[in-house]
């Protein structure tokens, strides 16, 4: 967790990337089909955003800007991080 001069608190999202805390909706794991079609589409509006490093992913950050983010760090350990902040 870092927080800046105004306020804003961004979260590791490992890797050394990091995203508003403010602006994430949700922090699922990527198993799923409605999940794996979310990324897919994601894809197809050039809103998906790969943060893995080249890794394996292991949860999908949703943003209320429909933006959706790859992360390599389980979704047990990125919520964490949020209820530390």
């Amino acid at each position: 967790m870092k927080k800046s001069g105004k306020g804003l608190v961004l979260i590791n999202i490992g890797f050394g990337n990091v995203v508003s805390s403010s602006r994430v909706v949700a922090v699922v794991a990527p198993g799923s089909s409605p999940i794996k079609r979310l990324r897919e589409d994601a894809g197809e509006r050039a809103k998906l955003i790969d943060a893995t490093q080249g890794r394996k992913t292991r949860a999908i950050i949703i943003t209320d800007s429909d933006h959706v983010i790859l992360s390599a760090l389980q979704v047990e350990t990125i919520t964490q991080r949020f209820s530390s902040e």
